[in-house]
């Protein structure tokens, strides 16, 4: 697969030397939503990605999953999934490689061999308040 970059310097990488460059998380005024920002390392072959957020006890809140993503930068917006959200959560990243089995190896039930973690991360943040105002401070 062909995959271009702006950067004619710049050279992609293979699966297994592909990080996660820099990661932001940054809360809407609502107190509801974040806008999270990932950039990769340029890459040969289309990583996937699994990006969770957790509130102060360890629960998931809010997750995304990106499969083959073509760009080496993301940015999406993340809903918290709480009655009130506010407090400590740490965003985490991680970064994959999933193998298909070939359509010649599908006979009746397709296992998927488990998936290849190359790089993770994660970055914490706080909501001063449930309703929004006064937003954030990021700590890495």
């Amino acid at each position: 697969m062909d995959l271009f970059f702006q950067d004619p310097s710049v050279i992609p990488l293979p699966p297994e030397e592909v990080r996660i460059q820099e990661m932001n998380v940054k809360p809407y005024p609502d107190g509801k939503r974040v806008r999270v920002r990932v950039e990769l390392d340029p890459f040969q072959k289309r990583p996937s990605l699994e990006m969770t957020i957790l509130n102060a006890q360890a629960e998931p809140v809010a997750q995304a999953r990106v499969i083959e993503t073509m760009a080496h930068t993301l940015e999406m917006t993340m809903h918290l999934r709480e009655e009130q959200p506010g407090g400590e959560y740490i965003f985490h990243c991680l970064l994959y490689y999933q193998d298909a089995p070939t359509p010649e190896a599908v006979e009746s039930v397709v296992e998927y061999p488990s998936p290849k973690v190359v790089d993770q991360r994660q970055v914490s943040f706080m909501l001063t308040s449930p309703d929004g105002s006064n937003p954030v401070t990021e700590t890495v």
